[in-house]
């Protein structure tokens, strides 16, 4: 059955400019560097050189190149004293500017002979190469990756400072399910994540777990249609207050924006596929405020491998699956599960639009960046 919507539908761009208004970036924290990755970076440290003197990329003999000039198998050069031998990641001796194999030194006879020619910087790893003094630990605006983190660590640092929005998600019973997805999403953007489970779908429980005081961004799971026991609407108007519900948008269309306080709060509905398209449409541009997010999130240009078709009048998102150098659709306005599980990437046809094409090229988001 159909299922019944609020009077009249908010165009998505309305709602999300409304939802979005007045909404400032959280704090930076310091994070261990595991606990870093994911989140956006704010506030990096400046590193000194890495590494902090020439260090050898290899093992073998440390020699000055331009002592070797002439070398070779046929024309061994004679060397006063033997060369010092460095492992992989010794520093330099001083006066030496590249290593050569150990096959290249014949030690055997009384006189130490070198049997090759090297060019300055050969087998060594320069001061700086890694990172340049006072290059920042990460890029600010941009997320925290395992790079990021490696350079960090060997560059002697166990924090980094991010921005980590809190998110506390009310599940109300009958949506755990799409909970614990929107959940373990949340995680995987980074973001601090903590889910309570409202005592009953009625309105009077809904509101009571409805607390905005240790959170950046508020959720609620279920209960946003207009069906005889989904209340969540009822109880953030009795909480806070109610920007919008019902949307101009498919799947998602009896999402919910708000406030509480100064706290944004987002209603999405139960269903996966509703919940997870207003995640996408609605919940990703409020965590890019919070977090003041720089780097635009991912988008790859392929033709579509056939025609969406959507209805004027209501934004329709659509799921994409990459498919021999083409956007194969998958899915659009509705969303199995088993199209939501195979998707690479989703788009977001425009209210004003038809749709797209075959063989059009479109901008899709990935789904993992």
């Amino acid at each position: 059955m159909t299922q019944r919507l609020p009077s009249s539908l908010t165009p998505l761009d309305t709602a999300l400019a409304a939802f979005l208004r007045g909404v400032d970036p959280v704090a930076p924290v310091e994070l261990s560097l595991p606990d870093a990755i994911g989140c956006i970076a704010a506030g990096t440290p400046l590193l000194a050189a890495c590494p902090p003197r020439d260090i050898a990329a290899a093992d073998g003999w440390a020699l000055s190149a331009n002592d070797l000039v002439g070398a070779s198998a046929y024309a061994p050069l004679p060397l006063a004293v033997a060369p010092a031998w460095v492992d992989a990641g010794d520093a330099m001796p001083e006066g030496c500017d590249c290593v050569l194999d150990a096959g290249a030194v014949e030690l055997s006879g009384p006189i130490p002979q070198v049997l090759a020619e090297a060019v300055p910087g050969q087998g060594i790893r320069r001061a700086g190469s890694d990172a340049a003094a006072r290059m920042p630990a990460c890029v600010e605006g941009h997320p925290v990756g395992a790079a990021d983190v490696l350079v960090a660590r060997v560059a002697g640092l166990e924090k980094l400072g991010v921005r980590q929005p809190r998110l506390r998600i009310v599940n109300v019973p009958g949506a755990t399910a799409t909970a614990r997805m929107i959940g373990d999403i949340g995680r995987a953007a980074g973001l601090d994540v903590m889910t309570i489970e409202a005592g009953a779908r009625d309105e009077a429980s809904i509101a009571d777990a409805l607390d905005a005081s240790s959170c950046d961004l508020l959720l609620t799971i279920g209960g946003s249609g207009v069906g005889r026991r989904d209340a969540a609407i009822a109880a953030l108007a009795r909480r806070g207050e109610v920007l919008a519900h019902g949307l101009a948008l498919q799947p998602g269309r009896t999402a919910a924006v708000g406030r509480l306080g100064r706290i944004a709060v987002v209603s999405l509905p139960g269903s996966p596929d509703h919940a997870l398209a207003a995640w996408l449409a609605l919940v990703l541009p409020l965590i890019d405020r919070l977090s003041a997010r720089r780097r635009p999130r991912r988008q790859v240009a392929l033709p579509l491998a056939r025609k969406i078709a959507s209805g004027v009048g209501i934004a329709e998102m659509a799921l994409l699956s990459w498919e021999h150098h083409a956007w194969m659709p998958l899915a659009v306005g509705e969303w199995p599960l088993q199209a939501m599980a195979r998707a690479d990437a989703w788009l977001l046809v425009p209210a004003s639009h038809e749709g797209f094409a075959a063989s059009m090229s479109v901008d899709a988001y990935l789904m993992r960046e």
